[in-house]
């Protein structure tokens, strides 16, 4: 009696996909062996459950979450990037995922200035007074070329740069860039508030440090060498 004939894999397989790898026993999911020794089991359960930091770096961790995730942009529009600037607290884009849609009328009530647009020589002053009344600790974006360099209005009437009259913390190009290159810029200024000090009276919280991160030695001051006395 003569065996039938092989099928053709392209029929059993009409979508070409490639069959799964054989797992080996060794890498076979399972649940993991629970040590014998009781002492043991719990020390592995403790390290699991437990984190060790210090009192510092928490609160540092604490008040930067909090000031990361709740930012409170000032309503201060000069140009045509406002109008990018107004879109991202849409529904289209939504920026109050990230904590930032608390428009403030105030300069006191707010913790970062969205520069967006040109600035003339005129409201310059203007601009540093509203920078000047907003509590510490507060934040600049550069929103738009206009407002970074000047943008393609080089002449005597506009600011070639906010960064001459404030400290800016990120810049955003484009002219005018979209909604979602603000949102980006959001997420950047994120980012350096979580690993910046946090200043509490007199005292002065760094943050934690990154995981993996190896701790770099202080470094010792190098003595100064001995200057050797020849014979007269």
């Amino acid at each position: 009696m003569t065996e039938p004939p092989a099928r053709d894999p392209k029929i059993d397989n009409p979508f070409r996909v490639l069959p799964a790898a054989p797992v080996p026993a060794a890498a076979a999911p399972g649940r993991p062996v629970a040590p014998s020794d009781p002492a043991e089991a719990l020390r592995e359960e403790v390290e699991r459950g437990v984190l060790f930091t210090t009192v510092g770096g928490m609160v540092n961790w604490a008040v930067n979450q909090s000031r990361a995730n709740a930012i409170w942009p000032l309503g201060f529009g000069l140009a045509c990037c406002a109008i990018e600037m107004m879109a991202i607290v849409g529904p289209r884009f939504d920026i109050s995922r990230f904590g930032a849609e608390v428009f403030r009328a105030s300069p006191r009530q707010a913790d970062l200035m969205i520069v967006a647009g040109r600035v003339s020589i005129k409201m310059a002053p203007v601009l540093r007074q509203l920078y000047d009344q907003m509590p510490d600790p507060k934040w600049v974006i550069s929103m738009g070329a206009c407002a970074s360099c000047g943008g393609v209005f080089n002449n005597y009437a506009i600011l070639q740069g906010v960064d001459k009259i404030v400290p800016v913390d990120v810049y955003v190009p484009g002219c005018p860039p979209r909604p979602e290159a603000l949102i980006h810029g959001i997420m950047k200024l994120q980012e350096k508030i979580l690993v910046s000090p946090v200043e509490i009276g007199p005292l002065t919280l760094q943050p934690l440090p990154a995981p993996g991160a190896a701790k770099k030695a202080p470094k010792t001051p190098k003595k100064p060498a001995r200057k050797s006395v020849g014979a007269a």
